[in-house]
């Protein structure tokens, strides 16, 4: 076992001076009308102000509506258009866009409202086979 070293009480070289603090933004940004001020959010964020979401789960499949993005959309929009050229489930979406699923809720509930994208649940088979496949494997079994 080493022993453990011994520390200096007192540095030799005095420690750096924090950064100076950022300057304020400019006057004119503060009074610029609405369109001309710099959102720092995304959109997913500030879309959905209503609160309402669309019934989405995690197997729930999306497909575009259109082939190319209109250019009002978001670059996450157009993302998501450009995924779902062939379905995709949400779980999917959200994975390739590095988005939580509840970010990805509020994106796909504003694209529905649009009606860029499709939501459509997934196919499942049906719980109980066939009973005239389980007649007709029973009579092959017993020809065996």
């Amino acid at each position: 076992m080493t022993p453990p070293k011994r520390r200096r009480r007192h540095p030799q070289n005095p420690p750096a001076p924090p950064p100076p603090p950022p300057p304020p933004p400019p006057a004119e940004e503060e009074n610029a009308p609405e369109g001309k001020r710099r959102n720092p959010e995304r959109f997913y964020v500030i879309g959905g102000a209503d609160g309402d979401r669309a019934g989405l789960d995690l197997v729930t499949l999306v497909v575009a509506r259109a082939d190319d993005p209109p250019p009002s959309t978001g670059p996450e929009q157009a993302a998501v258009l450009r995924l779902c050229a062939a379905p995709l489930s949400v779980a999917e979406l959200s994975a390739y866009l590095s988005l939580p699923y509840s970010a990805v809720t509020v994106l796909l509930t504003d694209m529905l409202t649009a009606e860029l994208v499709q939501a459509r649940a997934p196919i499942t088979r049906q719980a109980l086979p066939d009973r005239s496949l389980l007649e007709a494997v029973m009579h092959g079994l017993q020809k065996l």
